[in-house]
């Protein structure tokens, strides 16, 4: 299996199980539900997911980029989340942004050679990424980190573990 290959298994597999953590998230009050005050909930998530993927469409894709208003305010790194529905978008807007977002990422992937995801990025961008396939990677393990925080949230509201 090639580094693409795994990459866009990973970018899939990673999603497929976030969505079945939030197919438990019904009602705006549930969307919003924090275990702590300080916690990130499932609309947070959500957001943060597409506005992340879209930062790195930006950063390999440009053109692919496009305007998210309000989205770095409320779903971008720093951002605090708050448990009142009304401060945000309708769920079902930000669930959609999340998946059209990570369709163009991937979509970008796969238009990708081995030498395209051994290319450097462009200057100011975080030295956390050293060249375009560290931006597929990054992805991954970012969203599992923060899919384990829904994964609490769930629980937290009576679900059980997924099988």
């Amino acid at each position: 299996m090639t580094l693409k290959e795994r990459l866009q298994r990973n970018l899939v597999t990673v999603r497929q199980a976030s969505e079945r953590l939030l197919a438990d998230f019904k009602s705006p009050q549930q969307w919003v539900f924090q275990v702590h005050p300080s916690c990130n909930h499932a609309l947070w998530f959500a957001g943060h997911m597409a506005q992340v993927d879209n930062f790195f469409i930006s950063l390999v894709a440009p053109q692919r980029a496009r305007d998210l208003p309000g989205y770095p305010g409320k779903f971008g790194m720093g951002s605090q989340p708050t448990g009142s529905p009304e401060d945000y978008p309708p769920p079902e807007s930000v669930v959609a942004t999340m998946r059209e977002r990570r369709r163009v990422l991937l979509e970008v992937l796969a238009d990708m050679s081995d030498d395209d995801l051994a290319k450097k990025l462009p200057a100011g961008t975080p030295d956390f990424l050293s060249d375009v396939g560290s931006v597929f990677e990054t992805a991954i393990w970012h969203e599992g980190q923060h899919s384990g925080q829904i994964s609490i949230t769930r629980r937290a509201m009576g679900h059980k573990p997924l099988q």
